[in-house]
């Protein structure tokens, strides 16, 4: 049998659509075109670089159901089927379906992941630590030349010059960045040297950013004993790093500044609380004084009371021989005698006892004015003190603050080396300043001469 060339394509196409009606292919993306008709243009490569290659159409109908935009190098996933196209006799593929096959494998494989580490308790928001609200150091995990580090480096600069920063550095992307990210926070943790760590990365694909979905990445997350703020990449970009973590940040500057409390709103609050402590001292020294005037007032009373029991006893005794001459007239003589008597002798052994008790009223006035002035004077004392110890009224009087790169004060020139970085804290400010010489003084000299 003797076959027309269009009878052949036909058969061959025929053959071809009973065979393969249906099916799904994967490959990376060659040559993508869309032409003004709407329609798509494009070749699609083996993935897995070996030298085959099919030619593929998407008509304007499934075309505009694409969710993504397609590009050259790309790997994707395509439904459809397989037809000749005879006009050239060439195999074509018509394509109805497509969609990123990375992305989406890879989409799939995060939620199973996310799902199992969830129902683990890795994510559990009990778990979580909070960070410590004034740390000393700040741990940074992230690459030397990632842009990330200078973003948070220079948010740290600005806000919280006073907190000294280590870098473990790390492969962030790529097959060996998972064993590289669990060591650097192995070494966080072994060291215990920082007080909170910033796990971060600028932005990317999710296969750029998929270390940081790794199990091995997410469980030393979650096993960190620093506490971890996580900032990887932009707003929208979700890892399951972030979930694990104690903190998650939007990007690497926010969690630089989640780490930290301002330079600036740390000494506001102190100065807060300093009028707080100045108010309540006030207030607490005049309720010691009103405390002592009442007890002077209550020290005062007894001498009142023995003179109003005096007269009500001489009043009771004239009223008693009163009634006695009343009752009796015919002793009356005797029983007045008898009152008068009792008046003489009640009046005898009272004013003895009146007199003392001048005296001693006249003594526990004067004892009590004299313990009013000592505890005043001690109390105005212990102002005095207290506000003397104030260190920002010594700072004001032109002293500074030294402190080395650990935060420990700087009292001898014994503890200077030259090139040493050192930190000063004055009145309005600090400033970080380098050692260029240092002077000892002289055995009998001034020590104010010597200069660091």
């Amino acid at each position: 049998m003797v076959w027309s060339v269009a009878g052949l394509l036909h058969a061959v196409s025929d053959a071809v659509a009973s065979r393969f009606a249906v099916c799904a292919v994967q490959g990376e993306l060659s040559a993508f075109s869309r032409a003004s008709s709407g329609h798509c243009y494009f070749c699609l490569k083996d993935a897995e670089g070996d030298a085959a290659l099919i030619r593929c159409a998407m008509f304007r109908r499934a075309a505009t159901m694409l969710d993504f935009r397609p590009a050259d190098g790309q790997r994707v996933e395509v439904r459809g089927r397989l037809t000749v196209y005879e006009p050239r006799g060439e195999l074509q593929f018509v394509v109805e379906w497509m969609r990123p096959a990375g992305a989406g494998a890879l989409l799939e494989q995060f939620a199973r992941l996310k799902a199992r580490l969830q129902a683990e308790g890795l994510f559990d928001p009990a778990r979580k630590r909070a960070l410590p609200a004034f740390p000393r150091r700040i741990g940074v995990v992230t690459s030397l030349d990632a842009a990330a580090l200078h973003d948070v480096l220079s948010s740290l600069a600005r806000r919280a010059p006073h907190v000294a920063v280590v870098v473990y550095p790390s492969v962030v992307q790529g097959g060996e960045a998972p064993a590289s990210l669990v060591r650097a926070l192995d070494v966080a943790a072994r060291r215990a040297e920082v007080d909170a760590i910033v796990l971060c990365r600028g932005g990317g694909s999710l296969e750029d950013l998929w270390a940081f979905n790794d199990e091995r990445v997410v469980r030393a997350v979650a096993g960190s004993p620093i506490a971890v703020v996580c900032g990887v990449g932009h707003e929208t970009d979700v890892t399951l790093a972030d979930f694990a973590a104690d903190v998650r940040a939007p990007t690497p500057t926010a969690a630089a500044e989640l780490a930290t409390v301002a330079q600036a709103d740390a000494l506001a609050a102190l100065d807060a609380l300093a009028v707080r402590l100045v108010r309540r001292l006030r207030h607490a020294l005049d309720a010691h004084e009103q405390r002592l005037d009442a007890a002077g007032w209550r020290l005062a009373r007894p001498t009142l009371a023995l003179r109003r029991q005096a007269a009500a006893l001489a009043l009771a005794a004239q009223r008693l021989a009163g009634a006695a001459r009343q009752a009796v007239p015919a002793r009356g003589g005797r029983l007045a005698q008898l009152a008068g008597r009792l008046v003489r002798a009640a009046s005898a052994r009272l004013s003895p006892q009146a007199a003392r008790l001048d005296t001693l009223e006249r003594r526990l006035a004067r004892s009590a004015h004299v313990c009013l002035a000592g505890r005043q004077a001690r109390l105005d004392a212990l102002e005095a003190r207290l506000l003397g110890l104030d260190p920002r009224r010594v700072l004001r009087r032109g002293y500074a603050w030294l402190a080395d790169g650990e935060g420990r004060p700087v009292q001898t020139v014994a503890q200077m080396r030259v090139g040493q970085r050192l930190d000063v804290m004055l009145a309005d400010g600090s400033a970080g300043v380098e050692v260029t010489r240092v002077t000892p003084a002289e055995p009998g000299a001034d020590p104010h001469a010597s200069r660091a």
